[in-house]
């Protein structure tokens, strides 16, 4: 088991509230809204922390660069994919990677 797998166990033992509480620590760690490919209509929809929310649907479509690599949640939470708010969650892509065979990263 990983890093990431670890946290997901612990996360699912915690109540409601702790994972409120854990949820908004992790977006105060955020670096999505200084990168390039972040904008101004995920700004204004409060679209934060993508490696755990998932892609964002409309706000977000082109590559633009990623800091994902550079966030400090990413070590933390012992992440190993990127580019969040276009490809899905962690839990997201190491699935389709999964079925793939490989990785969205390459």
């Amino acid at each position: 088991m990983d890093k990431f797998e670890q946290m997901v166990r612990n996360w699912t033992g915690m109540t409601p509230e702790q994972q409120k509480s854990g949820m908004e620590m992790t977006r105060g760690k955020c670096l999505c809204p200084g990168c390039p490919t972040y904008t101004g209509c995920a700004g204004k929809s409060g679209e934060l922390v993508f490696c755990a929310t998932g892609r964002s649907f409309v706000c977000i479509s082109a590559d633009k660069g990623c800091k994902c690599p550079e966030c400090p949640v990413t070590p933390e939470y012992g992440m190993k994919n990127q580019k969040f708010c276009l490809r899905g969650s962690e839990p997201a892509q190491r699935y389709v990677n999964t079925i793939l065979g490989g990785s969205l990263n390459k």
